[in-house]
């Protein structure tokens, strides 16, 4: 039986270790965008029910060349290059719902003609950098002038000054996502969402990708967007309680500069949460897994199997759990399941059986010999009465 526990640990042990796999991706309009390093592949669910996959290549190339091996500066890369495939991605989502008679605008006939072929990369750029815009100043001009026209006024302790702007943007952020997930159409992007971390989580866990397993994992995950941008607002914190100015245009100026430098800085700190796993990443990432409450929402099976369209596109998963977890799925097998069930895999289990059966079998013998020595001494007891 010593050995029988052995395995059974050895098992639990091997079943909640947690390989970073590199893959990422967001929740596009009835879809889901997935990357690896090099590629990118959104699997959208038609109106007739159909699961459509599109791929393409990432500007960015691979993740582990270039200047992406720059700490700090591949955090600011990363952001814009998200961003940019990001919206591109969601435009291509959009593209399967539009209806078949809709025409172009007078507006789309413009940039045509006077952009060509450039038009629409045009009108993406000029999409984030709106969308940066708005993010900037809804997220640090609008605390700041918070800071300056309304805590000044009540509180003269600069210190506190600061903490309470950050806390005021980070109010600000969750109050948005409350808001924003008011909508049924936003609230089935959160469920998209939810269903991408699941496949992520259920690769990364060892698992065979499947609608079973996917459903059966956590819909949070540690390098989530969500949690990139709880880092900024609270990185943004320590570097602006240091940093005090008394023109207000000035210490704005300031903030805004620094924001390329706290994104990097956040870009480093969710890196070492996907890829380590100990006490203190537990508890850096603990809030971000708390917000993601909100942001994620439990998909349904369709959903799933989206999610791992999207990620086979792009994605040897079987190759990643032969190399990561020595596990090669095959025929009807379900991979292994998760920590709270308590099953283990079919050789683990053939071989617990085997030394409860050899420890069985050594029990009965001993059983066996036992009645024939206390037979023996019977008979000689009887005998020696005679």
């Amino acid at each position: 039986m010593a050995s029988a526990k052995k395995d059974v640990k050895s098992v639990k042990k091997k079943k909640r270790k947690v390989k970073y796999s590199g893959i990422g991706g967001q929740a596009v309009m009835e879809g889901i965008m997935m990357r690896g390093n090099d590629r990118y592949a959104v699997a959208v669910r038609k109106p007739n029910h159909q699961i459509e996959v599109v791929t393409g290549d990432c500007k960015s190339g691979n993740m582990e060349k270039g200047i992406m091996k720059v700490p700090f500066v591949r955090g600011i890369v990363a952001f814009v290059d998200s961003l940019e495939l990001g919206m591109k991605t969601l435009s291509l989502s959009s593209d399967f719902y539009e209806e078949e008679d809709e025409k172009e605008t007078g507006f789309d006939k413009f940039m045509t003609k006077l952009f060509g072929n450039k038009a629409e990369s045009i009108m993406t750029g000029f999409t984030i950098l709106l969308a940066i815009a708005m993010a900037v100043g809804l997220f640090f001009v609008v605390p700041a002038l918070f800071s300056h026209y309304v805590l000044e006024r009540f509180i003269a302790n600069a210190s506190l000054i600061a903490i309470a702007e950050g806390l005021f943007r980070i109010a600000i952020f969750i109050g948005y996502i409350l808001v924003i997930s008011l909508s049924k159409e936003i609230r089935r992007t959160f469920m998209y969402h939810g269903a991408e971390h699941k496949c992520i989580n259920c690769v990364e866990s060892g698992k065979a990708l499947n609608v079973k397993n996917v459903m059966r994992s956590s819909r949070r995950h540690r390098r989530c967007g969500t949690s990139f941008i709880l880092f900024i607002m609270m990185i943004s914190i320590v570097l602006f309680f240091f940093i005090r100015v008394d023109s207000a245009f000035l210490r704005l100026g300031i903030r805004l500069m620094l924001i390329p430098v706290i994104a990097g800085i956040s870009y480093e700190v969710l890196r070492l949460m996907g890829r380590y796993d100990n006490w203190l990443t537990r508890i850096l990432s603990a809030p971000g897994l708390l917000l993601q409450s909100l942001t994620t929402k439990e998909p349904d099976e369709e959903m799933a199997e989206v999610a791992i369209r999207a990620v086979e596109a792009v994605f040897d998963w079987q190759q990643y759990l032969k190399e990561n977890f020595d596990y090669v799925p095959s025929g009807d097998e379900i991979g292994w399941l998760d920590d709270e069930d308590e099953e283990m895999d079919t050789e683990t289990m053939e071989a617990l059986m085997a030394d409860v059966e050899s420890d069985s079998r050594d029990a009965h013998a001993e059983i066996r010999f036992s009645e024939e020595d206390l037979s023996a001494e019977t008979t000689e007891e009887t005998e020696n009465e005679d």
